[in-house]
């Protein structure tokens, strides 16, 4: 399986815009720039694509842990908190608030934990990866 994004760019970073589309069309030419990405300008920038990605991967890596055990995940609600200083992606913070009927907190922690080294673009960051968790049952 292979999934497209292209990023446009016209001028000079601190002056010049780009947009970004998706090969699903749910970004078309969806405006960035350096404003978006350093001060208070609204719309998205690249950390905020990252961190989309890692808490919708992550998430949906849970629930394929939990249902393997044969656990029902009624609702898993991630945010990622993307730390980004000097030019890198120090961090992704994940936080994550489930609801997970009949699970004790060690299987929970330990699916979680799992779900965190192994998801696909957990996999791809080269950052640390921290997590907080609440588990409603």
């Amino acid at each position: 399986m292979k999934r497209k994004a292209t990023a446009v760019w016209n001028g000079t970073l601190k002056e010049g815009k780009g947009n970004l589309s998706t090969q699903s069309g749910v970004l078309n030419k969806t405006p960035y720039s350096f404003k978006m990405r350093f001060e208070d300008e609204k719309g998205t920038n690249p950390e905020e694509l990252v961190g989309a990605a890692h808490a919708g991967c992550f998430t949906m890596q849970l629930s394929a842990n939990l249902s393997k055990e044969n656990f029902d995940p009624a609702e898993l609600e991630t945010t990622s908190e993307i730390t980004f200083e000097d030019g890198t992606v120090k961090r992704s913070h994940l936080i994550l608030k489930a609801k997970v009927n009949g699970i004790s907190q060690e299987k929970f922690d330990q699916l979680v934990e799992d779900a965190k080294k192994n998801c696909p673009i957990s996999k791809l960051l080269n950052a640390e990866i921290t997590i907080e968790t609440t588990l409603n049952n």
